[in-house]
């Protein structure tokens, strides 16, 4: 979809802002996704940004409908594993175990099926099935010794999944391993192999960490609202057209749901 020159501006700084804070200030990036769309709401990658801004703040049936509509828009697959989790997030393992196995698995590229992976292993662990999870987690993607951007997020996951099977050793091992693949500290793997050794760490700061004078406020909240009011000219009756379409998404869902229990039964 083409926007005039300068709406496609507006919303574009307003997506950078989504990028931006994400993951430092998540309330505020949801914020921003609002404004974004209130002004492009028929614009996939406006969809998407607001989907993961929802995600963020765990939102997760707003993040499933903004998802789903950025999916029609562009036909794609990379959000499926996402999609996944949201389902995860709103108590319903089973479905993202479902969703797991479907074709469009296939279609995703190697980091998204590692994410899939990692999905289907969470959702078998919240279902209480972690040797199940442990196995879903064993591939050649965590056998590999290259290390690649969804490495240390596979071989902490793994290790943790191994810990609660009462596995130590070899989640020590696997703590071990994610810390070797983690050059940006990314996990807290350092952190969870140290307590496995006996080392117990100790807030210095306490309660007193935010010491007098530190700024702890950015400004960026009143930031936000003014820019809604100031910038964005647009009627208030198209952020409720944007919120109907989200409870319809999540109505038409829990129909599904429904539909499923009753031919279930």
């Amino acid at each position: 979809m083409s926007l005039p020159k300068t709406l496609a501006e507006d919303v574009a700084r307003n997506l950078v802002m989504v990028a931006k804070l994400i993951d430092e200030d998540p309330e505020q990036a949801y914020a921003y996704s609002r404004i974004a769309l209130r002004l492009a709401s028929r614009v996939a990658a406006v969809r998407e940004a607001a989907g993961f801004a929802a995600y963020a703040t765990q939102k997760y049936a707003e993040a499933l409908a903004e998802f789903r509509a950025a999916r029609r828009m562009t036909g794609g697959v990379d959000l499926w594993p996402v999609m996944a989790d949201c389902e995860r997030g709103l108590g319903r393992p089973e479905r993202a175990m479902a969703m797991a196995g479907e074709p469009e698995v296939q279609k995703l590229d190697k980091a998204g099926q590692v994410e899939m992976r990692l999905v289907a292993a969470g959702a078998r662990r919240d279902m209480g099935q972690i040797d199940a999870a442990i196995v879903t987690l064993q591939s050649p993607e965590l056998a590999s010794n290259s290390v690649q951007p969804w490495t240390a997020r596979l071989r902490y996951a793994y290790a943790d999944a191994l810990l609660s099977a009462g596995r130590e050793d070899e989640a020590r091992e696997w703590f071990g391993k994610t810390i070797e693949a983690d050059k940006d500290g990314a996990t807290d793997a350092s952190d969870r192999l140290a307590e496995l050794d006996g080392v117990e760490f100790v807030d210095a700061l306490g309660e007193d960490e935010d010491e007098p004078g530190t700024v702890v406020e950015t400004g960026v909240g009143g930031g936000v609202e003014a820019e809604a009011e100031a910038d964005v000219d647009v009627d208030g009756d198209i952020d409720e057209d944007i919120d109907d379409e989200i409870q319809a998404e999540v109505e038409a869902d829990n129909k599904a749901d429904d539909k499923d229990s009753h031919d279930k039964g």
